[in-house]
């Protein structure tokens, strides 16, 4: 059981290190806001600056890319109409910027109860081991309980490191989203502003 545990936790650290590793490399700023499309963004004062700004969109593809591509592509319905356009894109491109975390959440929570379980089943087994042999040597039963708590100690270190990232991605994510619906709006707004109210 205490080996089955072990493994557990082994594939615990391994993929909450593969997510923490792969979620760092695609919310890497530059990469969901480029500074390309985000200059070209605020350079587009009118429509006729749309096509450069297309193309640099396409160029230089990101969430940010394809959500001011679709607020291009409905400049020719009204304002509310293409807002809510780029709402529901924006909420498809914040899935895929989450997309990883509730896996690191799981482990937060799951890898410590894991190690509790390989305590709990370590202890069953020297506690049944004391029964039949006794309290002839007090410094085996020290040493096999020491070793039977590393496996808490092991799910609390794979929770700690997996529960700060998860933290911090999803700040990032928010802080990202915000840029993001700051720069789309702006550039909505000028596109609109010689209409009425």
């Amino acid at each position: 059981m205490e080996v089955l545990v072990y493994i557990l936790l082994f594939v615990t650290s391994i993929t909450g290190l593969c997510f923490i590793i792969e979620r760092g490399w695609m919310l890497r700023w530059h990469k969901v806001i480029p500074p390309e499309v985000e200059s070209a963004v605020e350079s587009c004062k009118d429509r006729a600056n749309v096509p450069m700004l297309r193309s640099i969109c396409e160029k230089n593809a990101s969430p940010l890319s394809r959500l001011l591509i679709v607020a291009a592509d409905h400049l020719d319905q009204p304002k509310a109409d293409n807002a809510d356009a780029v709402q529901t894109q924006a909420r498809h491109e914040i899935v895929q910027l989450e997309r990883g975390l509730v896996v690191l959440e799981i482990i937060v929570g799951i890898a410590p109860l894991i190690g509790l379980v390989g305590t709990i089943a370590g202890m069953m087994s020297a506690f049944s081991e004391l029964g039949h042999t006794g309290l002839n040597d007090v410094a085996k039963l020290a040493g096999g309980i020491g070793l039977i708590l590393k496996a808490t100690l092991f799910g609390l270190l794979i929770a700690i490191p997996a529960l700060i990232a998860w933290s911090y991605f999803n700040k990032k994510v928010e802080v990202l989203a915000v840029e993001m619906e700051r720069l789309c709006e702006g550039f909505v707004r000028r596109q609109y502003r010689d209409e009425k109210k």
